[in-house]
């Protein structure tokens, strides 16, 4: 920080003009606030109740007990963690018609959002290291995919996410904001607030790409590799029910896949967008609330083991009474 001073003191005190930002939220009409503000309040409680109850019935259910659903109970948490950072601050500006927010606080949520955006990077991509180990090489499957290997990858997940987080934090910092204050979405986010900085940021948008091309890029590599191997070993598979148990496993998890990365690419791969339009909240919208709705969903659709692990959590104990 001492370093950063000293390299750009114009830049500290120019700072210090811009103390809050307006989130212009997701409509201007304040008729429309109270239909917006009870949408977002149950897709939050279905969110959280629905990862939740995926989270009880892995913990509770024996059989639950794998590696595959150990990193699912783990995605759950980052999906509470994910709609946690943005909705419950925007329901609070609703209510109370305040739609400010202090420039510490938006840094601090920006910073958050992206931590848990990149662990969900690699998460999903140790979900399809998984999928690959069970499906292509079962006979070491346990030994390669042991409880030790699986907390390896967690923490792993969770260092490359934080340096990500705090590389574009730190790097936001740098930059003056002298006014304009308007951010034209629902919470703090790069692109968004790039365009209200008064310094240049060409360096932060190359940044962005960058770090977000090796931090999306080197997953979906993985992915992918891993997937043609997984689709070439079901081939393989003479039994029907096998074939299917297999894609259906690897189906739920490609069509995460396939819904983050998708919002993610259209969010953050674009260098040199000029305005942000409403086509950026709905994005915003998916990747923080549908997204993290949608995967408890997803998952236990077509699990029979799931589903029969949700039931318990939900009656098991009122039938066994």
């Amino acid at each position: 920080i001492s370093l950063q001073r000293l390299m750009q003191p114009e830049a500290r005190t120019n700072r210090t003009a811009v103390t809050e930002f307006i989130l212009l939220g997701l409509v201007g009409t304040e008729n429309l606030q109270p239909m917006v503000f009870v949408l977002f309040l149950f897709a939050y409680l279905v969110t959280v109740g629905g990862n939740l109850s995926i989270l009880a019935a892995i913990l509770v259910e024996p059989k639950l007990h794998t590696p595959m659903y150990f990193f699912l109970g783990n995605l759950s948490a980052l999906d509470i963690g994910c709609i946690t950072v943005t909705v419950p601050a925007m329901l609070g500006r609703l209510l109370s018609h305040k739609r400010t927010i202090p420039y510490e606080a938006c840094v601090s949520q920006l910073f958050f959002f992206h931590l848990l955006a990149g662990m969900d990077c690699f998460l999903l991509t140790a979900m399809a290291y998984d999928r690959f180990l069970a499906i292509c090489r079962p006979l070491t499957y346990s030994t390669r995919m042991s409880q030790t290997v699986q907390r390896i990858l967690v923490v792993v997940s969770w260092a490359f996410a934080f340096t990500n987080a705090l590389t574009h934090t730190i790097a936001l910092t740098t930059l003056n904001f002298c006014g304009p204050n308007e951010v034209n979405h629902f919470y703090c986010d790069l692109p968004q607030l790039f365009q209200l900085s008064c310094s240049s940021t060409q360096l932060n948008e190359l940044l962005l790409f960058g770090v977000g091309f090796i931090m999306a890029g080197t997953p979906v590599v993985l992915i992918i590799i891993s997937y043609i191997q997984v689709a070439a070993a079901v081939l393989q598979i003479h039994s029907v029910e096998g074939r299917k148990k297999a894609f259906s496993t690897c189906g739920s998890h490609l069509t995460v896949v396939c819904l983050f990365y998708g919002t993610g690419i259209f969010n953050y791969m674009r260098l040199g967008s000029e305005e942000a339009s409403d086509k950026d909240k709905g994005v915003g919208v998916f990747n923080t609330v549908i997204n993290p709705m949608l995967n408890p969903l997803i998952y236990s659709l077509r699990n029979p083991d799931v589903q029969g692990a949700l039931w318990r959590v939900l009656i098991g104990r009122r039938s066994l009474a």
